[in-house]
């Protein structure tokens, strides 16, 4: 290659690095895969060692990627938070050993420690006298963003140390360690799952789910995350008793208190480090993080320091790359699936292609703005990632290779399923089909309407609902209230007992109150306690029916969004047509006159949170008691908690609960605020 063209191609490839830094470390939104970004890295340095005349001090191949955000104060690190070079193979590896072996003849005594490598945000991690105080973000390498009150919400981060007092006597004056925060691989997939169902924005991977997480300005939002922590070096040790070996770093930080990575192992060789690497690769699919590799690092602290650096990467470790879970296919087509709560969510129609040994045709694209964003076609040629069991994902396009033919894709404005409009709020994510009886939705409808929380129609469970859809029995929700015994009997599984027993559970269920109603009918936005809301302001559905956007948006909690969502619901003919039918089968309830008057409800403004296994209560049962007496109940505990009831097994919200000073309530003092109206027990 020419000089010129050289120069010109290292641009070029300069350019599209630190594109993809900025969408990967400060948008938290890649466009392509790790193994596509290692390409571009190493097609660039391989020129800069063809062509060192043409290296600049601006190369993404000098800095750790990663700018500072302008949101938080800058932190400098008391030493360079540097990244680390690859090997994709064994070759590799033992390139690089040969390679240090050259520069000191001790390495050849030295054992190795591998550890894997986490896809986290590195987070540093300073203490003094044993007291957290400060950390921050690996930023620039230089200088990192201060998240302190965020991290101050990850449990597994110890506030003080040392945990056990028997190791107090070790203890540095001052200590900064590195470590990674990750999100569990399978609380993202729930985390995913839970905003898809909400119809909010979800994340590409478990790396910017955390760095999303961490990155808050208020951390309140990082609380409500399960981020994890793992923690691997030391880089001040101000004090007697400093480890000096990676191994000895480890068990001196368990020791302390701080998580370390359990899987870490030793070899005495080259050849034994190889071996481990093989072994770890067979295995990733069992640890709780994802991972792309192992980093092996020289066991000898003082050597691998001594070795120095070779431009941005310490000789002293490497990172030994696993096999990609990513591949390249055609996206052929993109389907549309209906949620339970009408959300529209797109899928990837693919050219089969195998991906880590299991063939697939199909992925998820997230939603719709993720197609917009990364300009998604269909025809294009697109990187797919299958990560363990996990449904895999569509990461993004690969833009050079297109032909022209490729079109673009415009999300629907009718639902696949039954043909009605498709709404979409303004400043939302999810696009919705409000129809009630939408075909796709049914199911899914009917199950969420007899559950436990809504019409709590005992033996309705998934697979009978099932049964009546493709029967064609049930065709919306109030042809349940036409079921007769002759029709379940005429269905697998069903004798008369059975079927009896289901008939008597349905019309028990028509005397269930109005927040129940409320909450099974499906209405987007509206859920238990919004139910509850709605139902003591309005008294009635006729009343609710007819109400104004604005009207609605008076309502505590009830905003723009879900004030259009709630008229749009009522406003369309196939949900007043369920009303229609359901007020001829006697279901509709209205609030009882004693909890309409003022001063009936002594619990009003309350906020009570349950927690734990309650004895004489159903979780449900509680809720209901709390707000037949004008009380609201929450998921998580907050400054506006009231209340805590606390049952046996009580999970953290009893600790936060007791930090912030609201009152807790075991299970006789909840039963006997309730049996006297109300007044605290």
């Amino acid at each position: 290659m020419e000089l010129k063209n050289a120069a010109a191609r290292m641009q070029a490839l300069a350019r599209e690095i630190l594109h993809h830094d900025y969408r990967y470390y400060i948008l938290n939104s890649p466009v392509i895969s790790d193994s596509e970004y290692d390409r571009l890295m190493r097609e660039l340095k391989e020129l800069e060692e063809k062509f060192p005349e043409l290296k600049s001090p601006e190369s993404p191949t000098q800095r750790v990627g990663g700018a500072v955000s302008e949101k938080f104060a800058r932190v400098s690190h008391p030493q360079p938070v540097l990244s680390l070079g690859n090997a994709f193979s064994p070759e590799e590896l033992v390139a690089w050993y040969e390679r240090i072996l050259k520069l000191s003849a001790e390495v050849r005594t030295s054992s190795f420690v591998m550890e894997p490598k986490i896809d986290g945000l590195t987070v540093i991690l300073h203490y003094a006298d044993g007291v957290f105080q400060l950390g921050a973000t690996r930023g620039d390498g230089t200088q990192g963003e201060d998240i302190t009150p965020n991290l101050r919400t990850v449990r597994s981060l110890p506030l003080r140390i040392p945990a056990d007092p028997k190791h107090a006597g070790a203890l540095p004056r001052r200590l900064v360690v590195r470590g990674e925060a990750f999100f569990p691989v399978a609380e993202f997939e729930k985390l995913n799952a839970r905003l898809a169902q909400h119809g909010e924005k979800t994340y590409v991977n478990p790396r910017n789910a955390a760095s999303g997480a961490l990155r808050q300005l208020d951390s309140r939002l990082t609380a409500d995350r399960p981020i994890d922590l793992l923690c691997y070096s030391v880089m001040v040790w101000d004090g007697d008793g400093a480890p000096q070996t990676q191994w000895e770093t480890l068990a001196a930080l368990k020791g302390l208190g701080f998580p370390v990575p359990v899987m870490a192992e030793r070899a005495e060789s080259i050849d034994g480090v190889i071996r481990f690497c093989k072994v770890f690769e067979s295995k990733r699919d069992s640890f709780p993080f994802e991972t792309d590799g192992m980093v092996v690092k020289l066991d000898n602290l003082r050597l691998a320091a001594e070795l120095g650096y070779a431009g941005k990467d310490p000789r002293g470790a490497i990172a030994y790359k696993f096999a990609s879970r990513e591949v390249s296919t055609t996206l052929t087509a993109i389907g549309v699936n209906v949620g339970r709560t009408g959300v529209l969510t797109p899928y990837a129609v693919l050219e089969p292609v195998s991906i880590g040994g299991v063939t697939v045709s199909r992925a998820t694209l997230h939603n719709f703005d993720f197609i917009q964003e990364r300009d998604i076609r269909l025809g294009d040629r697109v990187m797919l990632k299958r990560a363990g069991d996990v449904i895999p994902y569509v990461i993004g396009p690969v833009a050079d290779v297109r032909t022209g033919r490729e079109k673009r894709y415009e999300p629907p404005a009718k639902c696949p399923s039954c043909q009605e409009p498709v709404r979409r709020a303004e400043g939302e994510v999810a696009y919705y089909c409000i129809n009630s009886g939408c075909p796709d939705q049914l199911v899914r409808n009917l199950e969420h309407f007899a559950s436990r929380s809504a019409m709590d129609i005992e033996g309705l469970g998934i697979k009978i609902v099932e049964q009546l859809a493709q029967s064609g029995l049930v065709k919306d929700l109030a042809d349940v209230y036409d079921l007769t015994l002759k029709d379940l009997l005429g269905l697998e599984g069903f004798k008369e007992k059975k079927a009896q027993n289901l008939l008597d559970s349905i019309a028990a269920s028509k005397r269930q109150t109005l927040p129940r109603l409320l909450t099974g009918i499906g209405i987007p936005g509206v859920g238990e306690v919004m139910a509850a809301d709605l139902a003591a302001e309005f008294g009635n559905l006729d009343a609710l029916k007819d109400a104004s956007r604005e009207r609605l948006q008076q309502i505590e909690g009830v905003g723009p969004n879900i004030g259009e969502a709630i008229v749009d619901w009522f406003s369309r003919k196939p949900n007043r047509r369920l009303l229609d039918r359901l007020r001829r089968h006697g279901i509709w309830p209205e609030l009882a006159r004693k909890e309409a008057l003022p001063g009936s409800n002594p619990l009003a403004g309350k906020i009570f949170v349950i927690t734990g296994t309650l004895q004489k209560y159903s979780r449900e049962q509680a809720k209901s008691s709390i707000e037949l007496l004008g009380g609201k109940t929450t998921d998580s505990v907050s400054k506006k908690t009231d209340y805590l009831v606390v049952g046996a097994d009580p999970g953290a919200k009893l600790q936060k609960a007791g930090s912030l000073g609201v009152t807790i309530l075991d299970e006789p003092a909840f039963e006997k605020m309730i049996s006297s109206g109300g007044k605290p027990g």
